[in-house]
């Protein structure tokens, strides 16, 4: 995010900022596309040869009726629930202090596709899958 010369932050700035330094927190990098879409990756699951199963991770400076893409890029499974209507668990301070909501399921234009990205260099690699909602 940018900041003033005084240090405070610049409000206007649309800029995400993710965190994921909790218990369970999975991300391990997310680049800006636009003010409106984020490349992510998480982190492998532990005790599996690179395959990441879930993800788990805060994003912060958000606005109301800002619409954000988020893809997740480093999946291996070839298909997901996501493309059978499963939908993201979602938990917002605001919503919950505001409405009482918790944990709920919300996301929209979910999908899950291969994207090309092969794993290693070799012919026979195989390639990761983007979740993208």
């Amino acid at each position: 995010m940018k900041t003033h010369e005084n240090g405070e932050i610049d409000r206007r700035d649309k800029t995400l900022m993710f965190e994921s330094k909790f218990e369970s927190g999975n991300l391990y990098l997310a680049q800006k596309v636009s003010d409106v879409e984020y490349n992510l990756l998480m982190q492998n699951d532990i005790n599996t040869n690179g395959h990441t199963q879930w993800f788990y991770y805060q994003v912060k400076n958000t606005r109301k009726n800002l619409n954000v893409t988020f893809k997740i890029m480093n999946f291996t499974k070839p298909d997901s629930l996501f493309n059978y209507g499963m939908k993201v668990s979602i938990y917002s301070e605001k919503r919950a202090e505001n409405e009482n909501v918790g944990w709920h399921k919300g996301g929209e234009r979910i999908s899950y596709y291969g994207n090309g990205i092969k794993k290693d260099i070799t012919y026979t690699s195989k390639g990761y899958y983007t979740a993208s909602f």
